[in-house]
């Protein structure tokens, strides 16, 4: 390799991948995803794993195919003149293995190292971190410390990347590694920084009590530098929908009545992409601007679009757009040429694409050996299209998931990235059940896309405006923000299924809650449902471990809405609000708070003193009966 080398980016990487599997060695891509093979190898290399080491790793057949693919790409990798982002650590490392003269020197130009975020770092970032400190002498009584430093920075608390091969396990052995094996009170070897600046202090204390029932760590109290703060408020929702609904109502109350607050103000974290579509939903019907950070939001996600594409080619075969979309997708041996044919001949004959699709001689005519694979998807949609009048949009919906053999492609490839897509899929089955519970009337296939465009359409987030952040508590690490909500703390959501009995992933998931809680600096909530929609089922839902190791005496259940940020402190302090209701003179037309349903107005009161009930309009919910006791006035 010469030294003027490219460096192939992950979409170059990718492609190269998908050559080998498909086309060098003809392998079923649904059995070897090239993602999931490109995934392996990264993995591979933050191991520190050639192709051979690999595949003494692994003698599964599965592992000795990836160990092939490897070593195809590292060979297609040298003919390019190119490396990938992980051989950019990789091969450093190799070539200090391998040539103590390249080491020497580069050991003496770096005397002093630092390491930030040394949680984070995997097997081959630490063996390069190892030569260049220790010259590769493996002997500690050999180490020359004379005008020479090792210093790291990390939290191990803060460990949450372990599928990304982050290894914690490296932190806490630091001093083992490089120490002098003295007592840390002879030798300061380790600094504790346990002031922190951003949150206040009832929030820090939660965390600490939370993290304290993790096993691996180094024990550390974060210390705030503030006053004590709010309580942080548990809330009970029934279902997901009733939790977003009280979600939107605290942001739009205390935005409303704290002009130090902004949109931007406002952070809802949870554990997986595809809880962000209820909250999605309800921040588009109130016109609040939002934004998804390290994501997509909801009606962008690929595989969001390529089911809508299904429902509205089924809705709409005059849509050549979605038909093309979604006519090899999953794949069905439907090539480009054969394709590009069939556009041509609609384009010059000037009919849709569709007319041509359905008849059965132009489809012998212009496709070839894809003409079965074509005929079979037309019949499927044209059975489709009869169903839609007799239906359920749900069945409809069910039946395309199921029948044009998406949701089984998400299964056969084993991917994390799968498992997230076929989580959203099921998500937007819940937005149809959801769809048609809320719509009593002309609850129809057309009008639930309708629905979808408004929402996805929308872009209320202009350049230089603030907005609600959504993300997943991976996405939130180092961010931080007034008011947080932790969304969905259930058992099996958060922590997940795959961690309650694993105890290392378990303590993962753990630190995971722990990032979550420290992202706020003035309030938390915390918020679980009692039922939620999975798989198109309602299931009930308990909530998450995660609450029984937090101090009771920090947590409320029951909040007063009649709070008020102060710009000088962050604090939050009352202000003075008239809580005897039922000695107050309810009034027809007075503005009212329900902590579930927001603000309202009074357009009956139905008895007196003690038995007094109200009717109250709700914005976008129309008239509901409430009691008094739930209610605060606003003016």
């Amino acid at each position: 390799m010469g030294s003027q080398f490219f460096i192939f980016d992950e979409s170059d990487a990718q492609t190269l991948v998908k050559e080998i599997v498909t086309k060098k060695l003809n392998l079923d891509d649904k059995k070897f995803d090239p993602r999931f093979v490109r995934y392996a190898i990264s993995n591979a290399k933050n191991q520190g794993f050639s192709p051979k080491e690999l595949e003494l790793e692994r003698k599964d057949y599965k592992g000795r195919v990836i160990a092939q693919v490897y070593g195809d790409y590292q060979d297609k990798l040298a003919e390019n003149n190119a490396l990938d982002f992980d051989d950019l650590i990789l091969l450093p490392t190799r070539l200090f293995q391998q040539n103590e003269q390249v080491l020497g020197y580069w050991h003496q130009k770096f005397r002093h190292i630092l390491v930030d975020e040394y949680q984070d770092t995997n097997r081959t970032q630490y063996e390069l971190i190892h030569q260049l400190v220790t010259n590769g002498e493996r002997k500690k009584s050999n180490w020359d410390w004379n005008q020479r430093s090792a210093f790291v920075v990390g939290d191990a608390d803060q460990s949450i990347y372990s599928f990304r091969m982050a290894d914690f396990t490296i932190l806490l052995e630091f001093q083992q590694d490089f120490g002098d094996g003295l007592a840390d009170d002879d030798t300061n070897t380790m600094v504790k920084l346990e002031e922190n600046y951003r949150s206040c202090e009832n929030i820090l204390q939660a965390a600490n009590e939370l993290i304290e029932n993790n096993t691996q760590r180094i024990d550390k109290i974060l210390k705030a530098t503030r006053g004590a703060g709010e309580l942080i408020y548990c809330h009970t929702a029934d279902d997901e929908v009733a939790e977003a609904q009280f979600l939107i109502n605290q942001i739009r109350n205390l935005e409303s009545q704290n002009p130090e607050l902004d949109w931007g103000s406002f952070a809802i974290l949870y554990r997986t992409n595809a809880q962000s579509r209820p909250f999605e939903d309800i921040l588009v019907r109130w016109g609040i601007p939002y934004t998804v950070v390290g994501g997509l939001k909801f009606y962008d996600r690929k595989e969001i679009k390529d089911v809508l594409a299904y429902l509205r080619a089924i809705a709409n075969p005059s849509d050549t757009l979605s038909l093309l979309r979604i006519i090899n997708t999953p794949r069905r041996g439907i090539g480009k040429t054969t394709l590009d044919n069939l556009v041509n001949a609609s384009q010059e004959l000037g009919m849709p694409l569709w007319e041509i699709l359905s008849d059965e001689t132009s489809v012998n005519t212009l496709a070839g050996r894809a003409a079965k694979s074509i005929k079979n998807f037309s019949q499927m949609i044209a059975t489709w299209r009869k169903e839609i009048t007799t239906l359920p949009v749900s069945q409809v919906v069910q039946q395309v998931l199921e029948g044009s053999g998406y949701v089984d492609d998400l299964k056969s490839q084993g991917t994390d990235e799968a498992e997230n897509r076929l989580q959203n899929v099921q998500e937007l089955f819940n937005a149809v059940l959801q769809f048609e519970e809320e719509n009593n009337e002309e609850v129809n296939l057309q009008n639930f896309l309708a629905s979808t465009a408004l929402s996805s359409d929308l872009d209320n987030l202009k350049e230089g405006d603030s907005g609600v952040s959504l993300m997943t508590l991976h996405a939130s690490k180092g961010l931080e923000f007034p008011v947080v909500f932790l969304v969905g703390l259930e058992q099996g959501l958060f922590p997940n299924y795959r961690s309650i009995n694993d105890p290392a992933a378990l303590e993962e998931e753990r630190r995971l809650c722990y990032v979550g809680i420290t992202r706020a600096q003035e309030r938390l909530y915390l918020s679980h449902a009692r039922e939620r929609r999975l798989y198109g089922y309602r299931e009930p839902a308990l909530r998450s471990q995660f609450f029984e190791e937090l101090p009771e005496e920090l947590i409320a259940t029951h909040f007063s809405l009649s709070k008020k940020y102060t710009k000088k402190t962050g604090r939050i302090k009352r202000f003075h609000s008239n809580n005897d209701v039922n000695q107050q003179a309810w009034k027809v037309g007075n503005k009212v708070l329900h902590k579930t349903f927001g603000i309202g107005e009074i357009t009956h009161v139905f008895g007196g003193g003690e038995k007094v009930s109200l009717a109250v309009k709700f914005d976008h919910l129309g008239q509901k009966i409430v009691n008094p006791l739930q209610l605060q006035r606003v003016n």
